[in-house]
């Protein structure tokens, strides 16, 4: 992610990002960003390399389940600068443990998936039905 000096425009970043610039918007809104994105000359937004890296970050955070309030308090201790190093390392560790507990759990249920796959799978082969040319689409209990 190459930024030109004078930085991406909103919808520069939101492309670069993947989220739409009404979410930019709402994770400076929010206090979610580390500090303010700075402005052009005629008060647009323009979003920097370190911008971008810290957006990829929150979604990050985000996309694994963290909450906002939770993204907002981490976000408040990197503001605060050296000497919370504890308080952040806590925070995410504590994410990190549900993120495991979370994936453990989705792993259960993918398992689950592919017993019952492997039951029609079974049931087709031995029925002498030729698994390649099976129709895909239809789904059943």
């Amino acid at each position: 992610m190459s930024t030109p000096s004078p930085g991406l425009s909103i919808a520069e970043a939101a492309q670069a990002t993947g989220l739409s610039a009404d979410t930019l918007r709402y994770y400076e809104r929010d206090g979610l960003l580390l500090q303010p994105v700075a402005r052009s000359a005629t008060g647009h937004r323009r979003y920097s390399e370190s911008d971008l890296r810290w957006i990829e970050l929150v979604t990050c955070l985000r996309a694994t389940g963290m909450p906002i309030r939770d993204v907002r308090r981490y976000a408040e201790l990197v503001r605060g600068g050296e000497g919370n190093e504890t308080a952040r390392l806590a925070l995410l560790h504590a994410h990190k443990q549900q993120v495991l507990v979370e994936l453990a759990e989705v792993t259960r249920h993918l398992g689950a998936i592919d017993r019952k796959i492997g039951i029609y799978e079974d049931k087709l082969r031995r029925a002498g039905l030729d698994l390649e040319r099976a129709p895909t689409a239809s789904v059943g209990a």
